[in-house]
């Protein structure tokens, strides 16, 4: 019987989110709780969480419908919350639109990335599949990035060095938020730490905005950056000099 993954939503015209038009297919469950997550629904995973289950195969039949839009650069892309969490059905679903050929991308935090068993074994499996990688690092400091999000930043930092290392094409996303990672010594810090990486083909700034906090709301999840006003145009322009130096 084909494995089911939990799946929070599609989108069957991304145009953000890789390269050309991309299939979106956000999975359920994430253990970080990034104080700015315009998707805090889909933080649960299992049986609880909202929702449906789907099958690699409906999955794929579904996105295969909108192929004629993809072009030759399009495809589909698997975000979140965190999609690492269902690994084994990413596996699945990734091996299956390569014999399909569907260019693969994969939207992640990892935050639950490790060199132990049984996962590292599973992340080079997924990785013989993966197209690109859309690699969100959140803040370079391990201690704020913990306040930011829950968790420390080691087990990114480290992903994103083994993913040099294997010389994985990689996007880096970056969420400017206003007096939080907008500090010029932190994003030096953090493009000094991509220079040390070969695979980086592109860095994405990603300005701060507030159009999910209705679902903080809705979940009774009290929002504390709601006094945070959006990156002006002039922190926008900074952040990109510094990051994504020509």
């Amino acid at each position: 019987m084909s494995r089911k993954g939990y799946i929070h939503s599609t989108e069957s015209f991304g145009s953000v989110d890789g390269p050309g038009i991309r299939f979106l297919i956000f999975l359920q469950g994430c253990q970080m709780r990034c104080r700015y997550c315009h998707n805090p629904d889909t933080w649960k995973l299992g049986s609880d969480a909202c929702g449906t289950t789907a099958t690699v195969e409906e999955l794929l039949d579904k996105a295969e419908r909108y192929r004629s839009y993809w072009g030759a650069d399009g495809g589909i892309t698997v975000s979140g919350g965190e999609a690492l969490l269902q690994i084994d059905f990413l596996i699945d679903l990734f091996e299956e639109a390569h014999r399909r050929g569907i260019n693969t991308c994969l939207d992640t935090a990892a935050q639950p990335f490790t060199h132990q068993e049984p996962f590292f074994s599973k992340f080079q499996r997924l990785m013989q599949s993966t197209d690109l990688v859309l690699l969100d690092i959140k803040h370079i400091d391990s201690e704020k990035h913990r306040w930011l999000t829950g968790h420390s930043n080691e087990p990114i930092l480290d992903c994103a060095r083994y993913l040099s290392d294997i010389e994985k094409p990689v996007w880096i996303r970056h969420v400017l938020v206003p007096g939080i990672t907008t500090d010029e010594e932190q994003l030096t810090r953090l493009r000094q730490m991509l220079d040390t990486l070969r695979n980086i083909q592109k860095v994405e700034v990603l300005p701060y905005h507030t159009l999910g906090t209705f679902k903080w709301q809705q979940l009774g999840v009290p929002y504390s950056l709601k006094d945070v006003p959006a990156p002006t145009a002039s922190q926008i322009t900074r952040a990109q000099e510094i990051l994504c130096p020509k």
